[in-house]
This record gives C-alpha cells, sequence and structure tokens, in this order.
C-alpha cells in the first residue's frame, strides 16, 4: 500500500502499477521539489455506466494572489489509480496524466470500460505525496429499474457568509450523486463584516476566479463532500457576475467559464471555447431517473421590464403591467437546448426525469396582498418557456420533478399546465434547495411567509435556513428530506429534517412521508 511520503523528495521514479510518465515529465520532476499538491482535494463526476471523471488540481500555496496555486510554470506529472476496494489492493485501472499551468495544474481523468452500477476508489500521487483517497460510483446499466439513487442536492456557497457544515452533513449520508444547482462560488469582493475572510477582492480576471475556487476547496467540508460521491454539477449567476443575462463581456466570461472548468469534475465535451461552454446535459441512473442539468443563464433573453425593476439589466420584481414577460418568443434557455431537452423528455424511458436548475419555475406572487409581483430573474419573466415545458412534460406523461437552487431557502410546491389557470392541473412538482451559507443563519419561517404562502396555494413548504435536500428515489416513489441547519455563521451545525415528503409516479403532488 503507498503512503504519503512513499517517494523521496524529487525523485524522479514516478511509476505506479507499471506506469511510466513521458520522459520529458519525468526531466522537469527532477527540479525543485514541491510541497504537498493536493491542498485542494479530489473530486469525481459525470458518473455512466462504464465510466466517470477523476479530478483533481495541484496546489501547494492555493491563496497565491496570481490564482496558480504556488505552482511552478512547468508541467507536473500526476498518477493515479482507481480500485475495487478502499486499501488498494484491486487496482483496476491506472495511468498518468500531465498537469499543466496553463490549465491551473488542473486534472481530468475520463475513464471508460468500467462495470455498471459498481463502487470504485481512486487517488493520486505526485511530487512524491499521495493525495487523499476518494470514493465514487458507475451508474447502473441501461434498462435497470432494482436500484435506487440517492441523490443530494445544494446551491449557493458564499465563503464570507458561513461555515461550510453542509456539505459535512451531506457527505455524511453517503449519497451516490450530489447535484450542485449553482453559485458554487461568488465573485463579489470583500463585505464589511464577513464571517470568514475571503482571499483577493472582486472576481473579474482569470487569476481572481482560480484564486476563488481554490479558496473555496481548501475547506474541509467541501473536500469531503467532493471526496464521498461523483457531483453533477451547473453554475448560477454568481459564478460569473450577479443577475448576468448575457450581459457580461466576452473576455470576463471566458475567464470565469475556464476557471470553473479546470475546478470541476466536468468531461472534455464541457471544456469551454473562449465565452462559451455548453453545460446541459443528461445523467442517467439506469431506467429509474434521467437527470437533466440546464443552463438557464447563457442562453436566456435580457430580462423583462429592466427599467421598472429598477436598475436596467438586473433582476427585480415587476406589476401585473409588465407584459414583456409573457411575451411568445421570450426565453430562458434558447432554442438550441430547448430542442434537446425536448428530445430528451419525448425520448425517455425512465420512471422519473429530474430536471437540475437554478431560479424558481414555478409561479410565485412575491407581493402581499391584492397586488402582484413576479421576479423577472425566474421563469416568471419567461413564461413562454415555462409553458412549453409544462405542455411537453403534459404531453410525453412524464413523472417530471424539477430540482432549484438560488433563492437561499427551501421550498416544495407544484407546476401547472397553466399556471395562470387556477383550474390548470400540475404536471410537475418543483423542490428548491436552501443554500449552504448564503443569506446567513436564516429564520424557519419569516414574519410575511404565512402571508406569502396563503397568495400562492399551489406552495406547499418553506424553511428559511441553510442546509440541502436529500432524496431517495426508487421505481415506486420518491422520498424527500429538507435538510436544514440552525445556524452556519459558526462551525459543526447539526442537520435536522424541516420537512419531509413522498412523491408517487403518475401523481405530480407532494404526500406526506
Amino acid at each position: 500500500m503507498l503512503t504519503r511520503r512513499a517517494l523521496l523528495a524529487g525523485s524522479a521514479s514516478l511509476a505506479v502499477a507499471g506506469v511510466t510518465a513521458p520522459r520529458a515529465v519525468r526531466a522537469a520532476a527532477r527540479r525543485a521539489p514541491l510541497r504537498d499538491p493536493f491542498r485542494l482535494g479530489v473530486a469525481s463526476g459525470e458518473p455512466a455506466p462504464d465510466g466517470m471523471v477523476l479530478w483533481t488540481r495541484l496546489a501547494t500555496d492555493p491563496l497565491a494572489p496570481d490564482g496558480l496555486g504556488g505552482m511552478p510554470r512547468r508541467p507536473v506529472p500526476v498518477e493515479w489509480q482507481l480500485a475495487e476496494d478502499e486499501n488498494f489492493r484491486r487496482v483496476v485501472r491506472h495511468g498518468t496524466e500531465t498537469a499543466r499551468p496553463e490549465a491551473a495544474h488542473s486534472v481530468h481523468v475520463e475513464l471508460e470500460g468500467l462495470e455498471p452500477g459498481a463502487e470504485y476508489f481512486y487517488r493520486f500521487r505526485a511530487a512524491g505525496e499521495l493525495s487523499e483517497t476518494g470514493r465514487t460510483l458507475t451508474t447502473p446499466a441501461p434498462g435497470t429499474r432494482s436500484r435506487a439513487l440517492n441523490l443530494s442536492f445544494t446551491s449557493c456557497a458564499d465563503y464570507q457568509s458561513g461555515y461550510f457544515t453542509a456539505y459535512r452533513r451531506m457527505a455524511e449520508d453517503h449519497p451516490d450523486l450530489i447535484a450542485f444547482l449553482g453559485d458554487y462560488i461568488y465573485e463579489y469582493g470583500d463585505y464589511e463584516h464577513p464571517v470568514r475572510d475571503q482571499a483577493g477582492g472582486e472576481c473579474l480576471d482569470l487569476a481572481g476566479y482560480r484564486l476563488r475556487h481554490a479558496q473555496h476547496k481548501t475547506d474541509p467540508d467541501l473536500r469531503a463532500a467532493h471526496a464521498i460521491a461523483p457531483w453533477a454539477v451547473v453554475w448560477d449567476d454568481h459564478d460569473v457576475r450577479n443577475a448576468w443575462a448575457g450581459d457580461v463581456s466576452r473576455k470576463r466570461r471566458a475567464a470565469a467559464f475556464r476557471a470553473y472548468y479546470e475546478n470541476m469534475p466536468l468531461r472534455r465535451a464541457q471544456r469551454p471555447v473562449g465565452a462559451a461552454l455548453r453545460l446541459y446535459r443528461s445523467i442517467r441512473w439506469g431506467a429509474v431517473a434521467n437527470l437533466h442539468l440546464l443552463d438557464t443563464r447563457q442562453y436566456r433573453d435580457p430580462y423583462a421590464c429592466a427599467g421598472r425593476a429598477g436598475r436596467a439589466g438586473r433582476a427585480g420584481t415587476v406589476g401585473p403591467d409588465c407584459a414583456e414577460r409573457l411575451a411568445p418568443a421570450r426565453t430562458i434557455l434558447g432554442q438550441e437546448q430547448q430542442t434537446w431537452l425536448d428530445a430528451q423528455l419525448r425520448e425517455s424511458h425512465a420512471t422519473w426525469d429530474l430536471l437540475g436548475q437554478q431560479v424558481f419555475m414555478m409561479e410565485m406572487d412575491w407581493v402581499r396582498g391584492p397586488a402582484q409581483g413576479w421576479s423577472n430573474e425566474g421563469w416568471d419573466g419567461y413564461v413562454a418557456s415555462r409553458d412549453h415545458l409544462a405542455a411537453i412534460v403534459g404531453a410525453h406523461r412524464r413523472n417530471a420533478v424539477v430540482l432549484t437552487g438560488d433563492v437561499h431557502s427551501h421550498w416544495a410546491g407544484q407546476i401547472s399546465r397553466d399556471q395562470r389557470d387556477p383550474g390548470s392541473k400540475p404536471v410537475a412538482v418543483e423542490l428548491v434547495t436552501t443554500s449552504v451559507t448564503s443569506a446567513g443563519d436564516g429564520l424557519d419561517e419569516y414574519p410575511d411567509t404565512p402571508d406569502l404562502l396563503a397568495g400562492n396555494p399551489h406552495v406547499r413548504f418553506f424553511n428559511g435556513r441553510r442546509g440541502y435536500v436529500r432524496t431517495r428515489i426508487s421505481r415506486r416513489e420518491m422520498k424527500v428530506d429538507f435538510r436544514s441547519l440552525a445556524y452556519v455563521t459558526r462551525p459543526d451545525a447539526p442537520a435536522r429534517t424541516s420537512g419531509f415528503f413522498a412523491i408517487e409516479p403518475g401523481d405530480p403532488a407532494l404526500n406526506p412521508a
């Protein structure tokens, strides 16, 4: 069994299980030895029946201002192993990748040819140091309905707002898959009274985004969640800039997209090309569930009635006179992504179709009393897109469950074929996760919560604490636990179940569990 200091510092011998690094890379390794380069941990993602992506990024000084993690400006060989057991006595794959400075010394190992529905363990070695061990999974074989999916999801991790305890609690549940639904980082500059100090100011360039990602991954709770299960990630606005809707400069988008790819366990198909990155895709768990990951940021039309929402181009609440939000040509997904999603739902043979996305899909009247007001940042600002999706779900009789982030609180409700018609039948359920830390400790209920729920009768649950959502999805039902933490402004809060429901195939309703 390898140990963390199995090699002498500066050794040119980098063989693992008979694999030898290329000559040029071995030569580079003879230069000055590195300190522990695995301070950002390990991760896996994008599971498939025959493989997944293994990830790490080398950094000896994660908070180096240039965003390069204290690494030398030269390539570094990184060995990897995949085993059937945690002690690595049954190694099934091994190899060497090159961590290059132009990619911030990140490594993406894209594996194929593995057994479906299997548990594996993986690790990396570089510069005489051994990484921690990660656990990962392949998905069940196509057509398999016998194995349930244990899926947890969350969103919105603001480093300055608190401690990442929710990640630790997710890891303790040993899920099969973790879905992160946006705002993995916050691009903001320094707060006046932060709970935790962040490194660097506002993220404006590649170095800034790289540094912010690196600081997040130094957090032990986040590292634990990455190491326990494969992840499926999508972004929201703060991964680039607050409330962006296609109006960010190409230079800044390119920097944010590049840093995002470098720091996530994504496939080569998600590698950015300048200011473009195709993030929408599907992950299939046998025939039990399809997880369709959507991008509601990159392709959306500008905000409706932005002038009446406050500062032009920003999201806000608009009143009933905002006819623009009802325009039939408005889109939140863009035509190409919408066509792709239509095909995924039309051709699906899974029991469940999960839509992982960023902003409220169900209609929400945010104004108390007889007046009305909707957010133009969510699907209420793109009503034609929601109506189209609801029609597709209804026409193909899909068991659709929308998984949503963004709003820093737990919600559960129903989406109807026509949300503006009180008699319209529900076609889907929406589960909204709260944040990891954003908005601070929060409250179980706010003073205006009863009025807000009364004005939105399709909403069945609310909790304003931080946390995550835990689900168990089988061919017979989907069990849902809303997990809440009493505080994040100090570490190690326990998690409790603040709400629990069961959803049955063919019935888009939230039933008591």
